[in-house]
């Protein structure tokens, strides 16, 4: 039975190989799919998950975030530590994704040190803690819930008079993503 199978897949395999080579050239559509397909190939190669242009498809987390003109400390941030493919992937993440305002109320200078090379480790430790595996949404977290963050840390969840809180970060908006969801805080989520 098993040598069956085997002969049997061999068998389509040499006919679709021959059909292959006996056809003419490509139709015009079958010539376009290719050629878009291997620009998405050599797109997605070049620059990783992040750079595959899709203007159809639902936006993932970095795409909606590089979208507000509110996130772009935040986005530059996530570009200086590498993380840009990371947050484009399939996921699912929760992402707590403070505001340019929420970077103002640091003190002066934090975020431009943070920013430095020699800073990536930490950025990177900052940018983690904002982030949890899975679809986390607003009316399923309870007061007193943990996240185990990225950076494997623990947040602490709020919920006061149905207003919700991540370490006390309040949460404004939130809006979903192809892969997750972005809850939108006023203030920066610091790792201990």
């Amino acid at each position: 039975m098993k040598r069956s199978k085997e002969i049997f897949a061999s068998a389509v395999i040499l006919i679709v190989m021959f059909a292959a080579c006996s056809s003419n050239q490509p139709g015009a559509e079958e010539a376009t799919a290719a050629t878009e397909l291997a620009e998405v190939s050599q797109s997605a190669r070049a620059g990783g998950q992040a750079s595959v242009k899709d203007d159809e498809s639902q936006k993932d987390i970095v795409k909606v975030a590089a979208g507000s003109a509110d996130h772009s400390t935040l986005i530059k941030a996530i570009q200086a530590a590498g993380l840009v493919d990371a947050l484009a992937n399939a996921g699912p993440f929760t992402v707590f994704a403070p505001t340019n305002e929420a970077f103002n109320k640091l003190p002066a200078g934090t975020v431009d040190d943070l920013l430095k090379p020699e800073n990536l480790a930490q950025l990177k430790n900052v940018l983690q803690y904002h982030v949890t595996p899975g679809v986390y949404k607003a009316e399923n977290l309870k007061d007193g819930q943990k996240l185990g963050m990225v950076n494997a840390q623990n947040a602490t969840v709020s919920v006061k008079d149905g207003k919700l809180k991540i370490n006390g970060a309040n949460v404004v908006a939130s809006v979903r993503a192809s892969n997750g969801i972005i809850h939108i805080v006023d203030a920066v989520l610091l790792p201990q």
